[in-house]
């Protein structure tokens, strides 16, 4: 296929996948939000007011990029892993698979699709974390890098994930045995300095780590690791998974019957 074939076949992935989104919008976009809104009102209200500050914040300031991050790693970790392993179930992937269409534009159409959901989550878990207490972003420019290499970072490993599934529960293996460990050990709650060795140098082998810390220090202005290595891990990570999801793709892992 030429440049413009490329262009309108990615084009179709990205539509279908965000018509999928909006289509069922109660079922991805609403549980979310009304999730990070307990998390706001429990942690944020009630046991913040206990904490106090932390690092120069309030504990809800402190805590909202963390939640924020994770809403955002984990739809766009569940929305590619669902909408992947259906188009595996229906057979839908074997037919673009025979076409002409390039491994890197099937891949590239359903990682935008589910960093998308992941943006838009995101951005409606900010918006109402604006009615419990003020943000300022310090650094935009950061901020929307990390939530962006973020959410990439999970969609690949979700797709990975449902190349790997044979069946919808191994879909939600991943997310309830690693997923949400990593994330709640991931410094969305407390900061890292807080921990005595060895937990601290054991969480510094933690991704998710990196990620809510280098959103945090967009967003705050405050991290408990190097801006720059926060980067260098979520790069590293995105080139890795990136390799492995196009090699699975070339040669048809788990996906040709």
């Amino acid at each position: 296929m030429n440049g413009a074939g490329n262009l309108v076949a990615l084009n179709t992935i990205v539509r279908r996948e965000i018509v999928r989104i909006m289509r069922i919008w109660t079922q991805t976009l609403i549980p979310p939000a009304i999730t990070m809104t307990l998390y706001f009102v429990i942690f944020g209200k009630l046991i913040g007011s206990r904490i106090g500050q932390m690092h120069g914040f309030t504990y809800m300031q402190y805590i909202v990029p963390g939640l924020v991050m994770m809403s955002i790693i984990t739809n766009s970790y569940g929305n590619i892993s669902s909408s992947f392993f259906g188009a595996k179930f229906s057979r839908a992937v074997e037919e673009m698979l025979v076409s002409p269409m390039p491994n890197w534009v099937i891949l590239l159409g359903y990682v935008v699709g589910a960093v998308a959901r992941g943006l838009v989550v995101g951005g409606l878990v900010l918006l109402i974390a604006l009615f419990f207490t003020d943000l300022h972003v310090a650094h935009p420019i950061i901020t929307f890098l990390s939530v962006l290499l973020g959410a990439t970072v999970f969609s690949l490993a979700g797709f990975v994930n449902a190349v790997f599934a044979k069946k919808f529960d191994d879909i939600a293996l991943v997310p309830t045995f690693v997923l949400t460990p990593l994330t709640y050990l991931g410094g969305v709650f407390y900061s890292v300095d807080l921990l005595g060795e060895p937990w601290r140098s054991i969480s510094m082998v933690n991704p998710i780590l990196y990620m809510v810390n280098a959103f945090r220090f967009g967003v705050l202005g405050v991290s408990d690791v190097q801006i720059g290595v926060a980067f260098a891990v979520m790069l590293v990570f995105v080139v890795g998974l990136a390799a492995v999801a196009l090699h699975l793709l070339k040669r048809g892992v788990g996906l040709r019957s």
